[in-house]
């Protein structure tokens, strides 16, 4: 590009380019590589790139894990992508995805050579991926040889450096409800303890979690707390990356007081999604979004009933146009399949993509490309 056109232009032009091409541009001069890989360039780059759905599950008939990738826009599902995977996630054992971020997905799992009896004897890590420059990275965990608690791994991008960020929330189940709570960045290469951080309240997360800006959320609830004698307290627990502060998040009546185990946490676009199954028919969902990010205001959007021949639904993502994702599982005693679909709320619609999976083994994860891990 020529010296005579404006720098503040030149990068106005290189931001246009997808992924593989900026790969190549870091090589034209030290100015476009330093311009490519700060972390301004990276976040904002990241945040116009088309969106692509990553979606994880279990061939039933081959009995292999597959990584399939979609791009999120009117051709969906035909235009897919096989990956292959780097070999830090082939070699992690009890594999599971934590989540997704600016182009990140991480995930978690074990170490070892298979011989031990418990898993937490081996050790115990987390893979970064960056499905778009083919790059990952492995994080140690701090915790491994912990029998008692449970551990809790938080994962998430902050727009505002575009450093990755694991947390991990160790919840000891038989010392009055104590957690800690460690923090690890890529840039620093080293955990730190977050303990002072945690809210003074008891609290219990479980997962999934969702990033939404620069925050990580988990569905947690109160163990103590009672709302009219009623058993449960449900709240929002969330992570600030950018100043390391945990925070909690009030629930409207109608969520607060459900069983734990009919909640569940997700995103559509930028905004918090609550998911809430019925208590005893898990034909049933609710899909309730947080409107205009105002704490509390979640709006009840629609109601998801599955089909007559199937006994389970289970939401596992959203598309960018707003449709959920979901696991149709089969009623059927022989075998554990499921089918993958798409949902149509306002026809009440299920639009089938027939991809099918052993049952409880789909996952989606929502990504765009990214520079993030170039360096």
């Amino acid at each position: 590009m020529s010296d005579e056109i404006p720098f503040h232009i030149q990068e106005k032009i290189i931001k246009s380019f997808p992924v593989r091409s900026l790969l190549q541009f870091r090589t034209v001069s030290k100015a476009w590589k330093s311009l490519i890989d700060s972390s301004d360039f990276i976040a904002a780059h990241s945040v116009t790139q088309p969106q692509h759905l990553l979606l994880r599950y279990e061939d039933p008939v081959e009995t292999v894990e597959k990584y399939v990738s979609f791009l999120d826009d009117d051709t969906f599902p035909h235009q897919r992508f096989v990956h292959t995977l780097p070999e830090s996630f082939k070699l992690l054992k009890q594999s599971t995805i934590v989540g997704s971020s600016l182009g990140l997905l991480c995930l978690h799992g074990y170490y070892g050579d298979g011989k031990g009896f418990l898993p937490n004897f081996e050790m115990e890590m987390v893979v970064l991926w960056n499905p778009s420059i083919r790059k990952s990275i492995t994080v140690p965990m701090p915790n491994t040889l912990y029998l008692d608690p449970k551990n809790d791994i938080g994962f998430g991008v902050s727009p505002v450096t575009s450093d990755p960020t694991i947390v991990e929330i160790t919840q000891f189940h038989k010392t009055s409800y104590h957690c800690e709570a460690k923090v690890y960045t890529v840039s620093s290469g080293k955990w730190r303890n977050l303990s002072n951080n945690l809210p003074s309240k008891p609290f219990r997360i479980f997962s999934p979690q969702v990033v939404v800006d620069k925050f990580i959320y988990w569905c947690a609830f109160d163990p103590i707390t009672r709302d009219n004698m009623l058993t449960y307290h449900n709240l929002i627990m969330s992570f600030d990356m950018t100043n390391d502060n945990f925070g909690v998040i009030d629930l409207p009546d109608s969520l607060r007081c459900l069983s734990p185990t009919q909640l569940c946490i997700s995103k559509l676009r930028e905004s918090l999604v609550m998911l809430d199954y019925h208590r005893f028919l898990k034909r049933f969902c609710d899909v309730w979004m947080m409107e205009n990010g105002v704490k509390k205001s979640f709006t009840k959007k629609f109601t998801v009933e599955a089909p007559y021949w199937s006994r389970k639904i289970t939401p596992l993502g959203f598309r960018k146009s707003g449709q959920p994702i979901m696991e149709l599982e089969n009623d059927h005693e022989f075998f554990q399949q499921s089918e993958l679909v798409v949902y149509e709320p306002y026809p009440k619609r299920f639009d089938y993509l027939e991809i099918y999976g052993t049952t409880e083994t789909f996952s989606v994860h929502s990504y765009m490309e990214t520079l993030v891990l170039i360096e």
